[in-house]
C-alpha cells in the first residue's frame, strides 16, 4: 500500500482520528491535499488506530510517519 491509498481509506471510512507527525496534528484529507506526489507514493504499513509507518526498500518497517490520535 502507498501513503495515498492509506489516507484515502481513512477519509472514505470517516475514521475518528487525527494523524500526528513531529510538527502537528492533521486530518487525513488535509494530508492528501498538502503532501507531494513523491511522499504520497511512499510504500507504507498502516496499523489502524496506531500508526502509519514507511516501508524500506528491503520490505521492512521503517520510520513511523504518523501516529493516530483520537479527535476530541
Amino acid at each position: 500500500m502507498v501513503l495515498k491509498e492509506a489516507l484515502e481509506k481513512l477519509v472514505t471510512d470517516q475514521t475518528p482520528f487525527l494523524l500526528k507527525d513531529h510538527r502537528q496534528d492533521w486530518e487525513a484529507v488535509a494530508l492528501l491535499g498538502n503532501l507531494s506526489i513523491g511522499m504520497l507514493a511512499r510504500r507504507v504499513h498502516m496499523l489502524p488506530g496506531f500508526y502509519i509507518a514507511a516501508i524500506t526498500d528491503k520490505g521492512l518497517m521503517g520510520e513511523v510517519l504518523y501516529r493516530f490520535k483520537m479527535k476530541n
